[in-house]
């Protein structure tokens, strides 16, 4: 079987949401202080995990955006005037 490239999260990831939440208490924790030298290190080389882990999911719905086309966000074509109104406000005068 192959493995997902290094930048895409595997099946084995947690999803963003339980990546990013897990994140969050790592920080707090590490914030809160109190912890011996050894549980601060493995706090933070977890957080380190984690935060690529949020950024695979990231990048990966990035890519998905970009691979959408020309309907993409970061596609949309700028070619109205930025001070043009939007056809809503065309529609009410």
């Amino acid at each position: 079987m192959t493995e997902p490239p290094d930048d895409q999260p595997t099946p084995a990831d947690p999803s963003y949401e339980q990546a990013r939440d897990e994140l969050v208490d790592v920080v707090r924790r590490l914030e809160a202080g109190g912890t011996t030298l050894e549980e601060s290190l493995n706090l933070w080389e977890r957080g380190e995990q984690l935060a690529t882990i949020c950024q695979r999911w990231l990048d990966g719905a990035r890519a998905r955006l970009d691979a959408a086309g020309p309907g993409a966000p970061s596609d949309a074509p700028s070619d109205a005037p930025s001070d043009a109104p939007s056809p809503r406000e065309s529609r009410d005068n």
